[in-house]
């Protein structure tokens, strides 16, 4: 391979760190810009100046306050330019598809979501996700010639090198690539990932660790995955299965999991395992809603059971926070939003990791609940048109 055609490739990479996080911050000093996305200082001067000739961004009137509170002129502010058109953001649960159309700036225009069990047919959940995106973009008053891209969001990995999804986890959709097959339904660029890497971008973006640049986004719901960011960046690893966090095995002879291995740590903890341990002892039809507000009442053998799977997590993350040592977890996902979790992961970090480790380190709820993967989705469409 040319040596220049991989320097512009990594250039390119880079304009896009940069621009992903204008998109998601708004406008920032250049200072600002090398602490996020910890490029260098020269690094990110050549590349904003690159991006101010090509006029995909701009220096703005306004002016940043100088860094930690020092005295002198303050700094100038570069944004990105306000490009026409919009972009939709596309939320595929296992048992839901949301939609927004927003602009180019991630503002929410107009909104849907269906109840779908999208599991075993990903072909006609995409033909629904179509439809609910051309509905959406008539109710948010943006002609269809005007959508610019797509995000998507998909609950399982999906292969770096080939984007299709080859776990199994979604029976439905093995060997399919959602973006590939979204493009051919709606003719425009679309971009997909996982929903922890997206609901990572979001809480990073626009959330719980807005300003954080060493984050690991803990989803736990219906499944258990981790979104992780390192210098500001979302890493995937190699195959893009980085952060699969549900699948550390913590029993050899445990539960088959979904994925086929077994005794995973999500066989412990999913929505669905502490649905079933706790329903015996209820009357009542229990649903993740109403366990918690059973926790918020009081209820001891709500908060005996969340607690046992917050510890579990808590120890799974101990181990990832030592290797990693990132200034904020972040829990989300339905059941995230448990006080009782939270406390016992927090405990379970504090018993588990290096001590330095744990000081170090904030445990927070997310702040975009359910909606975190399709603001995170909206933010990748934005991101990838915006160079």
């Amino acid at each position: 391979m040319p040596q220049g055609s991989s320097l512009e490739r990594l250039r390119e990479t880079n304009r896009r760190a940069i621009t992903m996080l204008l998109a998601a911050d708004g406008p920032m000093s250049r200072a600002d810009l090398v602490r996020g996305t910890g490029l260098s200082r020269t690094t990110v001067s050549s590349l904003v100046g690159d991006l101010i000739a090509t006029g995909h961004v701009v220096e703005t009137a306004d002016r940043g306050r100088p860094h930690k509170g020092g005295s002198g002129r303050p700094p100038l502010l570069v944004a990105l330019t306000t490009p026409s058109g919009g972009v939709a953001g596309v939320d595929i649960g296992h048992r839901h598809v949301r939609v927004a159309v927003a602009d180019r700036r991630g503002a929410v225009l107009a909104e849907e979501t269906v109840v779908l069990d999208v599991d075993l047919d990903g072909e006609a959940a995409l033909d629904r996700a179509a439809d609910m995106v051309r509905r959406t973009l008539d109710g948010a008053e943006v002609p269809p010639a005007d959508l610019r891209a797509v995000g998507m969001c998909v609950p399982a990995p999906l292969d770096r090198r080939s984007a299709r999804v080859r776990t199994r986890i979604l029976p439905g959709w093995r060997e399919l690539s959602p973006a590939e097959e979204l493009h051919r339904r709606l003719g425009v660029p679309v971009f997909a990932d996982n929903d922890a890497n997206l609901g990572a971008l979001a809480e990073v973006g626009h959330g719980a660790a807005k300003g954080a640049t060493d984050v690991v986004y803990v989803k736990v719901a219906s499944g258990l995955g981790a979104g992780i960011v390192l210098g500001g960046r979302l890493h995937r690893g190699t195959t893009g299965i980085a952060g699969e966090l549900g699948h550390v095995q913590v029993a050899e002879d445990g539960q088959v999991c979904r994925c086929g291995n077994r005794g995973c740590l999500e066989t412990l903890v999913s929505a669905s395992r502490l649905m079933s341990v706790l329903q015996p002892a209820y009357d009542e039809e229990l649903s993740v809603e109403r366990v918690l507000e059973l926790e918020v009442e009081g209820d001891a053998g709500v908060r005996r059971v969340i607690s046992d799977a917050g510890l579990a997590v808590g120890r799974a993350l101990a181990d990832l926070c030592n290797t990693l040592n990132p200034e904020v977890v972040v829990v989300g996902g339905s059941t995230g939003a448990s006080p009782a979790l939270r406390e016992a992961i927090r405990a379970a970090v504090d018993r588990y990791a290096q001590p330095d480790t744990a000081a170090a380190l904030r445990i927070v709820p997310g702040e975009l609940g359910k909606r975190a993967s399709l603001v995170g989705a909206v933010s990748l469409a934005n991101a990838r048109v915006a160079v």
